[in-house]
């Protein structure tokens, strides 16, 4: 199941989608393979023999022994390694370095093992992608990709080994930096851009070396599209800067102070271009509000190529104003822990984005998730066949899952947190739409409240928002305040909104919309209809048992959650990874933004028993 001709070819291709076809046809069979192959390799770590597996690698009495994992449980053989300890404790294979999670969706940075055969395993399936795409959408062969990519310094542990986000190990793996010319694959930023540690001067590189090559872009993308709008509104900030290089081809030494970086530029801008610079200045001053912008700058570009399900979604709004609603195509599934799998389907509708689990990445399991009406309708046996964790090819069409990881770094039986939804098969591979994180959100009594129904929540009252004004959501996260000065604990959520005139003559770009133009008792009735999206818990605690004071919406200042990206960055984060938090328990630097705040004033409708 090897793809062994590295050519980018039609054969190429026609062998990865050979490739797709086998392993979703066998899924069962390659998921025991796996399996069995993964406990051979480690059949004498510490983590498993502490079990009691004894060398035993069928699938049967792995279940049977391996409880399920947290990252709680795993935290102390990780730090073991992380200060130096060489035994085999967690996998059989020698750890090289750890890879960091974001922390912006389960709430706190965690590291993870990798190997070096991890990276063979994840750069051949990123290679089935674009066999994929091409399908759909032919010709990308034909092209450069404008695909944002960042890095972040190196640190270490207490025992030498280097840990770092996990796309940084990705980037500088040696089968990304030794990668062959591949035309599907062929990008307008060079590596010394994307390798620099610099936020500013990599997104200034890579947006000039971008601007000066538009018209080749056939793709646009970053891994994130939070991360592509910041991108828009980089350039919004800088046009004037990168058409005067564009114009003289010369490169802002102020800006670029990397001599690799600079290099690397300049042998792009080979020469000075005035018309290019002219074009660009006309197309951002053409409309102040940018609607349209990347289909302007960049003619040729097909499609938006980002992670755009889950909370990413109410990003689409802002990407189709400025796309002129090219087609988006969010292609890959992956998290710090592995890489999951593709989209079959690239030209789906965004809120219809699937993903195929590639069966060979790891050995997958899944929780039921069973809400209290689904409970009622099942009998008691479903009931306790929802506590056992299912393999990949048993799961049902129309359930929702909790996805479970055992894989070859030495994770096992670990639950990632992602909550899935099965959609369809692909011959025996389930089809999953990717729902929310299960991790809680919000909580000031004994009510929870989970990312999904914020998400939810926060949809329904901009629905009602826009209908009266022409706004859109720029951002939002949350906070439960139960140091409030009153006796009761709420909800505060956090929006940064951009309103945009109608008036095509004078339009203006506003993201704090004034009273006078949006009357303060829309923003009241947006709090209630917050409060009537949420589940019965809160409305009973807030509405029967009063214990839950009115839900709060804080309007914050244009540019607010890119200053609250920056501060993540400076504490860590990495650019490509980052995706804004749902919830924050530090609220104090979003609270020196806060430029009106409204409260709901009447309490969501209850009904005890339902």
């Amino acid at each position: 199941m090897n793809i062994v001709d590295n050519d980018i070819t039609v054969t190429k291709h026609t062998k990865a989608l050979e490739f797709i076809e086998e392993v979703t046809t066998n899924t069962d069979t390659v998921q025991k393979q796996v399996l069995s192959e993964i406990l051979s390799i480690s059949s004498h770590v510490e983590y498993l023999e502490r079990y009691g597996l004894n060398g035993r690698t069928d699938r049967e009495t792995y279940k049977n022994v391996i409880p399920v994992a947290t990252y709680e449980d795993i935290k102390p053989f990780v730090e073991r390694i992380a200060n130096g300890d060489i035994s085999p404790i967690l996998c059989g294979r020698p750890i090289k370095g750890f890879s960091v999670s974001s922390g912006t969706s389960g709430g706190e940075r965690k590291i993870f093992p990798c190997i070096e055969e991890e990276m063979e395993r994840i750069w051949f399936t990123r290679n089935l992608v674009m066999p994929v795409v091409n399908k759909y959408i032919p010709g990308m062969d034909k092209g450069k990709a404008m695909f944002f990519m960042f890095t972040k310094e190196r640190a270490y542990t207490p025992g030498g080994l280097p840990f770092c986000s996990a796309l940084t190990v990705y980037y500088e793996s040696s089968q990304f930096k030794n990668r062959p010319y591949d035309p599907f694959e062929d990008y307008t930023s060079p590596d010394e851009t994307i390798f620099c540690k610099d936020y500013y001067q990599s997104t200034y590189s890579q947006c000039l070396c971008g601007l000066y090559q538009s018209k080749q872009v056939v793709r646009v993308g970053s891994v994130f599209v939070n991360g592509l709008i910041r991108i828009i509104l980089f350039i919004q900030k800088h046009w004037s800067l990168l058409c005067n290089d564009i114009r003289t081809g010369t490169i802002n030494a102020q800006i670029i102070k990397d001599a690799s970086v600079r290099e690397a530029v300049q042998k792009i801008l080979v020469k000075p271009d005035p018309e290019l610079a002219d074009f660009i200045e006309l197309e951002c001053k053409r409309d102040e509000s940018w609607k349209g912008i990347i289909a302007r700058l960049w003619p040729n570009a097909k499609y938006i190529d980002s992670i755009i399900s889950g909370s990413m979604s109410q990003h689409i709004p802002s990407v189709d104003f400025y796309s002129n609603g090219l087609p988006f195509v969010g292609a890959r599934y992956a998290c710090s822990e592995c890489f999951l799998g593709i989209n079959l389907n690239p030209l789906c509708k965004p809120n219809e984005i699937t993903y195929t689990i590639i069966p060979t990445m790891a050995y997958f399991e899944f929780l039921p998730i069973f809400d209290k009406n689904q409970q009622n309708k099942n009998n008691q046996q479903e009931q306790h066949d929802a506590q056992e964790l299912v393999d990949l090819a048993d799961v049902k069409l129309g359930y929702e899952y909790e996805l479970f990881l055992t894989t070859y770094t030495g994770l096992y039986r670990y639950g990632v947190g992602d909550v899935l939804r099965v959609v369809g098969f692909k011959n025996t591979a389930p089809i999953f739409q990717y729902i929310c994180r299960k991790k809680i959100l919000l909580s000031v009594d004994s009510e929870k409240t989970s990312e999904l129904e914020l998400q939810n929540a926060v949809q329904n009252a901009m629905k009602h928002l826009v209908a009266k004004f022409d706004v859109s959501l720029v951002d939002y996260t949350s906070y439960a305040d139960t140091k409030s000065t009153s006796n009761q604990g709420h909800y505060v959520i956090y929006w940064e909104l951009r309103h945009h005139s109608l008036d095509n003559a004078t339009t203006t770009t506003s993201t704090t919309p004034s009273s006078s133009i949006i009357p303060r008792s829309v923003f009241e009735e947006c709090c209630l209809i917050c409060e009537e999206s949420l589940n019965s818990e809160y409305k009973e605690n807030r509405t029967l048992e009063k214990a839950i004071g009115p839900l709060e919406i804080k309007i914050v200042e244009t540019g607010t959650f890119d200053k609250l990206m920056d501060y993540a960055i400076t504490q860590g984060s990495s650019a490509s990874q980052y995706k804004t938090p749902r919830c924050l328990k530090n609220v104090e630097l979003l609270n020196s933004f806060v430029v009106s705040n409204y409260f709901s004033q009447e309490f969501p409708h209850y009904t005890p028993g339902f």
